[in-house]
């Protein structure tokens, strides 16, 4: 599905009928789903045109949120390797509703991120956090931060 992220050159194969598409952050093949071909393409657009380092990115990793185990999409870590954007991302057909945000949001409970960004590979939307838990919308992710 054609996404309004910029293409990416990337490796598919197939195994046992199951199409996979090689990870660079992960390092390895992994199912290509309709969610995983929207995350490829984030992780792609974050290391190209944000310079975000490939070392700063986690992705599906498990963090207990509430007391429950739960798995982030990406998180992207600053030079200190503080969180410092959570990205939810969904398939193209999924819409970006209340609860994608809410999702995002009950991420960053426990990660603090300053950023929090969900996207379904059409719309994107991406908002700093305030002091007092406001959400303020930018009209882009931010960059890799510079050094202070």
């Amino acid at each position: 599905m054609e996404l309004s992220l910029p293409a990416f050159e990337y490796r598919v194969k197939r195994v046992d009928g199951t199409l996979l598409i090689y990870d660079v952050i992960r390092k390895k093949y992994v199912t290509l789903t309709p969610e995983e071909w929207v995350r490829q393409h984030v992780v792609h657009y974050l290391l190209r045109f944000r310079n975000y380092p490939i070392s700063g990115i986690a992705v599906e990793k498990e963090i207990r949120v509430c007391g429950l185990k739960r798995r982030f999409d990406l998180v992207c870590y600053d030079r200190k390797a503080d969180p410092w954007l959570i990205v939810e991302c969904k398939a193209a057909s999924v819409k970006l509703s209340r609860e994608v945000f809410d999702q995002a949001f009950g991420y960053n409970l426990c990660l603090e991120a300053p950023y929090i960004a969900v996207t379904n590979g059409i719309e994107h939307f991406c908002g700093t956090v305030g002091e007092n838990r406001e959400f303020t919308l930018l009209r882009e992710i931010p960059g890799f931060p510079q050094e202070k």
